[in-house]
C-alpha cells in the first residue's frame, strides 16, 4: 500500500463503537482486503469518556474501553453529547482536514450526526466538505430537536452503509440511508458486527473508494456525475446487471475467509 509519488492520501476519521476502542475498530477492519483503503490514511481515536459499565468485548479484546456519549434505553435522551461534538470538532480542526468519516455502531451514528450538522453549517464551517462516509450498523438520533437540524436536508456526501440481516440495528440502519443521496447499501447475513466481505463486495468497495479518490485528485470535491439509483443483486458469485458502473445495493452471500 505504498503511496504513489506526488499523490496525497485522503484522511478518514474512524470512530469506534460503544465501550470499545480505536484499536478494536482497527482490528475489526483488518478482516477486510487492505486494498480497499489503500489510498487513504486512517485515524482511530478513542472515545472521550472511559466506559461507564461492562463492555461486550471483555475477554475478547484487552481494555481500556471507551464511549463517545451516554444515552437512555430508548435512545431519545443523551448525556455529554455536546461535549463529545465539541471534542471531535477540535480534533478534526487540529489534526485535519479530513476527507471522510467511518464509524461502527455508536461511532457511525455520531458520524452521521456530524455530517448533518456540517451540511447545515452548524459546526466546522471552515472545514472542507467531507467526501465520503462509511456507516457500519449506524442509525439516526431520535431526539426531534436534533433530527430537525441534522437530517433536515438530504446529505450529498458519498456514503456506503453496511446493514446486517441479524443486526438489532437493522431497521435503524436502513432508516439512516434515507438521509443520504444515492447511498450504496451492502447487506450481509451477520449480526451487529463489522462483516467479512465476499469477492463482489470487495470489488464494489474498491471501485467506490477509487472513484472518490480519483475525483478528489481531480479537485472535484463532492463531484462526479450525478448517478440515478442502481441495483446489483449478487448471488452465487454472479452479478446481474454487471454493466452498471456504480451499483446501489450489494448483498454478501458468502464471505471470504
Amino acid at each position: 500500500m505504498d503511496e504513489i509519488i506526488g499523490e496525497k492520501k485522503m484522511k478518514i476519521l474512524c470512530l469506534h463503537g460503544f465501550r470499545t476502542s480505536g484499536n478494536f475498530l482497527k482490528k475489526q477492519l483488518s478482516k477486510w482486503d487492505p486494498s480497499i483503503f489503500a489510498h487513504f490514511e486512517m485515524e482511530f481515536p478513542d472515545g472521550i469518556f472511559a466506559a461507564g459499565g461492562k463492555s461486550d468485548i471483555e475477554g475478547i479484546f484487552p481494555p481500556p474501553y471507551f464511549e463517545w456519549f451516554q444515552y437512555n434505553e430508548d435512545f431519545t435522551e443523551y448525556e455529554n453529547l455536546e461535549e463529545c461534538i465539541s471534542y471531535l470538532c477540535e480534533y478534526i480542526t487540529s489534526k485535519g482536514p479530513f476527507d471522510g468519516l467511518l464509524g461502527f455502531s455508536q461511532g457511525a451514528t455520531l458520524s452521521g450526526l456530524l455530517l448533518g450538522y456540517m451540511e447545515q453549517e452548524k459546526i466546522l464551517k471552515e472545514h472542507p466538505p467531507m467526501k465520503l462516509f462509511v456507516s457500519i450498523s449506524g442509525a439516526k438520533f431520535r431526539d426531534p430537536n436534533i433530527c430537525s437540524i441534522a437530517y433536515k436536508d438530504m446529505m450529498k456526501v458519498k456514503s456506503v452503509h453496511f446493514i446486517g440481516e441479524k443486526d438489532w440495528l437493522k431497521l435503524p440502519s436502513q432508516e439512516l440511508t434515507t438521509a443520504f443521496e444515492n447511498p450504496l447499501i451492502i447487506r450481509h447475513p451477520q449480526g451487529h458486527t463489522v462483516p467479512r466481505l465476499d469477492e463482489a463486495a470487495v470489488e464494489t468497495l474498491k471501485t467506490w473508494t477509487r472513484e472518490i479518490d480519483f475525483y478528489s485528485n481531480e479537485s472535484c470535491v463532492g463531484g462526479g456525475p450525478n448517478e440515478a439509483c442502481k441495483h446489483v443483486n449478487i448471488e452465487n458469485g454472479v452479478e446481474e446487471g454487471k454493466k452498471l458502473e456504480k451499483p446501489n445495493e450489494v448483498e454478501i452471500q458468502k464471505a471470504q475467509e
